[in-house]
């Protein structure tokens, strides 16, 4: 693992704002050479700090509005339990995000849907492949922050 320096630091907040800028634009916003930057953006990549570059998609105009929270429970706590739940939430695009929590929550699950008739599909879905003691959901109704920048 290689240390980030405040450099790296530049590169990588101006790369999450957005990583389709020109190599040129990028290294003039970060006040570093054309291959000086170019260095550091693969040195950045090579170690791991950068995993790939996307594109962020609005789910809304992609037709997935609805952001639903799955809290969920179980009354088996193995190893055999945690890959089926793993590889179940792994296959299913709706699921954006899948936690294993502390405290009285077993596992958090993120996922976008068009409605509540997907939610319940989704929901069907995963307590097909998965037993689970309780299931219950929250219907995000306003999202009042959203990003994916890495607060650098």
């Amino acid at each position: 693992m290689r240390d980030i320096d405040e450099t790296d630091r530049r590169i990588l907040r101006t790369l999450q704002e957005n990583a389709d800028q020109s190599l040129d634009a990028l290294s003039e916003a970060v006040g570093l050479s054309r291959n000086a930057c170019w260095r550091r953006i693969k040195a950045l990549e090579e170690a791991g700090v950068i995993e790939k570059r996307v594109a962020l998609v609005n789910p809304e105009k992609a037709g997935l509005p609805l952001t639903v929270f799955m809290l969920i429970r179980t009354n088996r706590h193995d190893a055999e339990w945690l890959e089926k739940f793993r590889r179940a939430t792994r296959t299913m695009p709706e699921i954006l995000g899948a936690y294993r929590m502390t405290g009285d929550l077993d596992y958090l699950v993120r996922a976008r849907v068009a409605d509540v008739a997907g939610y319940d599909a989704l929901y069907r879905r995963l307590i097909e492949k998965v037993e689970m003691s309780d299931v219950s959901a929250s219907f995000v109704m306003e999202e009042l922050k959203h990003t994916t920048a890495l607060p650098l």
